[in-house]
């Protein structure tokens, strides 16, 4: 054969391998369909019961309307819309003529989950290598050295241990974007850094002020070219144009603005135009479980790869063993109880945003649940949305645990080892658990049925000799009535 001959044949057997690897690698990644919850080992009634839940809140007006999307393995199993995108016309609660129905594709002002599309679009740049999560912030803007902050990191800023106080009122503080960032780049500390963790928007200001150092774009131009463009989130973006107005969730009535509506909602965002790390964003139900998706493909969704593998292993780590009960991966948010409920656990991670928005995302269920309300339409001093954050996300985690026996000893054991069933009840369970799957494979719905009656018995004497915590007896009893009525 001759030299060039072989060079061609060499150069098509590299190119079908290629395209075959290509092809097989793309399609084990795992992208978003709609499909019925038994096809991923999901019981129905939980998700179900979800709706009662809304409704009650949207009735004590904690929330003029909402949206929720629930995802396991790739498949969404509950996408649902309830209430109104706009309802009231001031804040003495007066409806408008023609209140607008929320809707599955309504688009939400989701406050601080803005946050995580900052520090994707900063771990990006990581890979470019243009800072290391170490490097001081002044070694990237020298100005930020001003009033002792030399020695604050990039790591710091991303988990919320950099030593700035929560909040302050920049909106009042500055006549533009330009001189509100000074503001927040000279601001001084409360607390020596790496010493305390208080959760504070002018770590993640500061994060879009370095975003846009390292790559010569504004944030909004950055994040659509880089995030929401390649993962195909088309009803991402900041500052919606006036066209998408009819979409989009109102918020509140503010003396001076008026009712406010595709505008962003926080007003140390507004006096940043709109385009600040720590709020801004606007989407949807859908394009938030891309979001969620893609981290949980380990950085890629379809043919997009936005983070490497080893990237959203280091995002995803607890950066704050130091500071129990506040773990932090960078920029999300680790093993929170009081919204992820049921499906906290070391490697979940989530965000919430102060206008009624929430992210969960579980690793472990390979699931994804969200829930977007607009619960400061018409007032943001409405009741917290938490207690309707814990049930979506308890109801998702028994629609899970109550599927089979074989899941609930899972929930059992993973109780368990957080101590909240000691190790005997968790025996004595399992034990009985262990003949009710037996008749479960052997379809004997009676006996099923007959033995999990006895399991609540069992689990309310476990109760009341204190071999189980409270929170566990009332969510294995729940459980048990779950798989009951599964076999009924």
């Amino acid at each position: 054969m001759n030299r060039s001959l072989y060079v061609i044949v060499v150069v098509v057997v590299l190119t079908v391998f290629g395209t075959l690897y290509n092809e097989k690698i793309f399609a084990e990644v795992i992208g978003l369909s709609t499909g019925e919850p038994g096809n991923v080992e999901m019981l129905q009634q939980p998700l179900d019961d979800i709706d009662n839940s809304l409704d009650e809140a949207m009735g004590n007006k904690e929330m003029p309307g909402a949206v929720v999307l629930i995802a396991k393995d790739g498949t969404i199993v509950k996408q649902d819309a309830y209430g109104y995108a706009l309802r009231y016309a001031d804040l003495e609660f007066n409806e408008v003529d023609n209140p607008v129905k929320m809707e599955n594709e309504t688009i939400f002002d989701l406050a601080s989950i803005s946050k995580l599309f900052t520090v994707t679009a900063a771990m990006q740049l990581y890979e470019e290598g243009k800072f290391e999560l170490d490097d001081p912030v002044a070694k990237h803007i020298p100005k930020f050295a001003e009033n002792d902050k030399g020695d604050v990191t990039i790591r710091q800023l991303m988990t919320h241990t950099s030593g700035f106080k929560a909040w302050i009122p920049l909106e009042s503080m500055a006549d533009d974007r330009e001189e509100a960032f000074d503001i927040v780049l000279t601001y001084p500390l409360d607390h020596v850094p790496g010493t305390n963790y208080e959760y504070s928007d002018l770590n993640l200001i500061t994060l879009g002020a370095l975003v846009e150092e390292w790559s010569g774009q504004r944030l909004d131009k950055y994040v659509e070219e880089y995030i929401s463009e390649p993962l195909g989130m088309v009803d991402t973006m900041y500052n919606p144009p006036e066209a998408l107005i009819d979409r989009i969730a109102a918020t509140s009535y503010v003396p001076g603005r008026g009712m406010v509506r595709g505008v962003v909602h926080d007003g140390n965002s507004l006096v940043l135009d709109g385009i600040a790390g720590h709020a801004g964003v606007f989407s949807t139900a859908n394009d938030l479980a891309i979001f969620g998706q893609m981290m949980l493909n380990k950085g890629i969704y379809q043919k997009s790869r936005i983070l490497e593998e080893e990237t959203v292993d280091l995002i995803t780590k607890n950066h704050t063993p130091d500071f129990p009960g506040n773990d932090h991966g960078l920029g999300w948010e680790l093993n929170q109880e009081w919204y992820m409920s049921g499906l906290a656990h070391s490697d979940t991670m989530g965000h919430t945003g102060f206008t009624g928005t929430s992210i969960v995302v579980s690793p472990k269920e390979e699931t994804i649940t969200i829930l977007l309300t607009n619960r400061v339409h018409p007032t943001d001093n409405t009741p917290s949305t938490n207690p309707i954050r814990q049930t979506v996300a308890q109801r998702t985690a028994d629609a899970i645990n109550a599927w089979s026996a074989e899941a609930l000893q899972q929930l059992i054991n993973d109780l368990k080892d957080k101590e909240e069933v000691s190790k005997e009840a968790a025996h004595r369970l399992n034990m009985h658990l262990t003949a009710v799957s037996h008749y479960e494979k052997e379809g004997l719905s009676e006996k099923v049925i007959k033995h999990m009656n006895g399991m609540k018995l069992l689990i309310g004497h476990l109760g009341e000799d204190e071999l189980i915590s409270e929170s566990s007896e009332d969510t294995l009893t729940r459980n048990a009535e779950y798989l009951i009525s599964k076999w009924r």
